[in-house]
C-alpha cells in the first residue's frame, strides 16, 4: 500500500477530508467546491501524526537531502514543518501571509541564514499561490529554497504549472485522484458522484455554476 493511499484513507477514515458533491462548499476565492480539506485534524492523532511526519523526512531525505533548514507556511504549515525540522534536527522558522502589524514587524519568524538552503512545507496545495508567495519571500530574504513539501494537492493543473514556472520543485505524500480511488473503494461516493468530482478538478472555476 503506497503512502498516498494510506494518507487518502486517514484523511477519509478521520473526517479531515469531506466530500460533499451535492452541497458544496464556497472557498474565498469564490469557488464552488465540492470538497473540504482540514490537515489539521490529523494533528490530533498520535498515530497518524507520527505516520505524517515520518513520511515527510523520508520524502525529504530522498529527494531534498541538501536542505539545511525548513520554514514552515502560516498558519497549517507550521506544525507540520515544525515536526519535520525536529525529525531531521534542522533549524525551523515560518513565513507569515503578511508582515506582523507590530513589534519587529516580521514577514518571517525565526533565524535565517543567509544563502541557507530551506525546504518548504505546506498542509495542503490548492492554486499554489500562497505557498509559492512564501517561498519568493524566502528567497527575497536571501534564502535558497530547494522545494515545496505538502502532505495533500489538488493537483490543478494551473498550480502545477505555477509552480513549475517559479523553478520550485514540488512533492506531495498525496494527492486528490488517489483520493477519489479511495473514497469510491470504501464506498464514501457512488459513481454519479465521482463523476461530479472528477469534472470539479478539471475546471474548478466553473464547476457549479
Amino acid at each position: 500500500m503506497t503512502t498516498a493511499y494510506q494518507i487518502a484513507s486517514m484523511l477519509l477514515q478521520t473526517g479531515a477530508v469531506k466530500l460533499s458533491p451535492t452541497a458544496p462548499f464556497t472557498w474565498a476565492s469564490g469557488w464552488q467546491s465540492p470538497i473540504y480539506c482540514d490537515n489539521r485534524l490529523l494533528l490530533s492523532y498520535p498515530l497518524i501524526r507520527r505516520y505524517i511526519k515520518n513520511e515527510l523526512a523520508a520524502a525529504t531525505r530522498s529527494r531534498f537531502p541538501q536542505a539545511e533548514a525548513v520554514a514552515g507556511v502560516a498558519t497549517a504549515g507550521i506544525p507540520q514543518g515544525a515536526l519535520l525540522a525536529d525529525e531531521l534536527g534542522l533549524p525551523f522558522l515560518y513565513v507569515r501571509p503578511k508582515p506582523k502589524d507590530h513589534g519587529l514587524e516580521n514577514l518571517i519568524e525565526g533565524r535565517l541564514v543567509p544563502g541557507q538552503q530551506v525546504l518548504v512545507v505546506e498542509d495542503l496545495i490548492s492554486t499554489g499561490g500562497s505557498s509559492l508567495k512564501a517561498a519568493k519571500a524566502l528567497t527575497e530574504a536571501g534564502a535558497k529554497v530547494v522545494g515545496m513539501l505538502a502532505t495533500f494537492t489538488y493537483d490543478f493543473a494551473l498550480a502545477n504549472q505555477a509552480f513549475a514556472e517559479a523553478q520550485v520543485p514540488l512533492l506531495t505524500l498525496c494527492n486528490y485522484p488517489t483520493l477519489l480511488q479511495v473514497a469510491a473503494e470504501l464506498g464514501v461516493v457512488d459513481q454519479v458522484q465521482l463523476a461530479s468530482l472528477e469534472a470539479w478538478r478539471q475546471n474548478p472555476a466553473a464547476w457549479g455554476k
